[in-house]
């Protein structure tokens, strides 16, 4: 079996040149990098990942650290981070881990310092337990994905404007009753980012003199949680609201799903509006804010290869696109 030595040597450089024209990380010459890709070729040469991590240092390994990916927005964020790792040969090590549990307290207090990374991906992690203070100790190049953001590299969308447009959509249709289904009303089970969708559709209520209509139907962000509360909205017909807004899609197709069940017309009876862009939001013509969690996984790794490469650049946030999408589960009220 042919070694990086034995490319090196027919290629006429060194072993640390051949590792970095093999790698595509640190700079060589076109030239240089055509004749050692040739001699990889001609010598059949495969790279191991224990060879490449002596030769430059890095474990070529990416520690990515979200919510379990039971959900659609995770396990498509999931799939575009891991696209773009594997395209540069990188690999995964996946925690995916929920919060406030004894795993996951451990997970930062003794497995993420003792484990060798290049760097770490964080997605949605709240402020509770300085979750990503701690993750900053670890001296390690750090991206996070979400609205939580202190002090590192950064991609998310605006989660507080999200709901705002979604709301004021609703609005400039003419309702004026409109609730909000997947928050919980005391906030204690709230994530940071459900919290300010939840700040986002108060905002546009209080602007537009509504203030006194806003009404909160707590729910878990998933389909039976918005199927849950929102016939319970929906059950007392002198009182009913004839719009909501979803904290996000999965919780905004239950509302429509329960509507059905009462035999309440959407939308010429009730109009619903999510945000995400699920991948049932055409199925059920759902209006809402669009996003692209896969797109935003690409963009988070490609901002951790740059501080991986660069680890005193300045800190960088990206905005994500989100844009209201149109579609039929939304008309003016009756």
């Amino acid at each position: 079996m042919s070694t990086i030595a034995d490319v090196a040597a027919r290629a006429g450089v060194s072993k640390a040149t051949a590792s970095r024209a093999l790698s595509g990380r640190g700079y060589v010459s076109e030239d240089t990098r055509t004749r050692v890709t040739d001699a990889a070729r001609e010598l059949s040469y495969v790279a191991h990942s224990s060879a490449t991590s002596l030769a430059t240092g890095r474990t070529q390994t990416v520690g990515v650290v979200m919510p379990p990916v039971d959900r659609w927005f995770f396990a498509e964020l999931l799939a575009g981070i891991q696209d773009s790792l594997l395209t540069l040969d990188y690999d995964l090590a996946l925690y995916g881990v929920p919060e406030g549990s004894q795993m996951r307290d451990r997970l930062f207090e003794n497995v993420l310092p003792g484990r060798r990374f290049d760097g770490i991906i964080a997605v949605d992690i709240q402020p509770s337990a300085l979750e990503l203070e701690r993750l900053q100790l670890t001296g390690r190049p750090l991206v996070s994905v979400g609205p939580y953001s202190e002090g590192s590299t950064a991609v998310s969308i605006d989660d507080a404007a999200a709901a705002r447009i979604a709301t004021e959509h609703l609005i400039e249709l003419g309702h004026t009753d409109i609730a909000f289904v997947g928050g919980a009303s005391d906030g204690k089970a709230l994530s940071l980012g459900d919290a300010r969708r939840l700040d986002g559709y108060r905002g546009a209520l209080r602007a537009a003199g509504l203030t006194e209509h806003a009404r909160v139907a707590g729910a878990a962000p998933t389909m039976p949680g918005g199927y849950a509360a929102t016939a319970g909205l929906l059950g007392d017909r002198r009182n009913r609201p004839t719009a909501i807004v979803g904290v996000c899609d999965e919780a905004a197709i239950g509302a429509i799903i329960a509507a059905r069940r009462l035999g309440i017309a959407v939308p010429t009876e009730l109009s619903v509006v999510g945000i995400d862009d699920h991948q049932h939001a055409d199925m059920f013509a759902l209006t809402t804010i669009g996003q692209s969690p896969r797109e935003q996984g690409h963009e988070a790794v490609r901002l951790l290869m740059q501080r991986i490469d660069r680890p005193d650049a300045p800190l960088e946030h990206v905005a994500a696109a989100s844009a209201l999408v149109v579609r039929n589960s939304t008309a003016p009220p009756r």
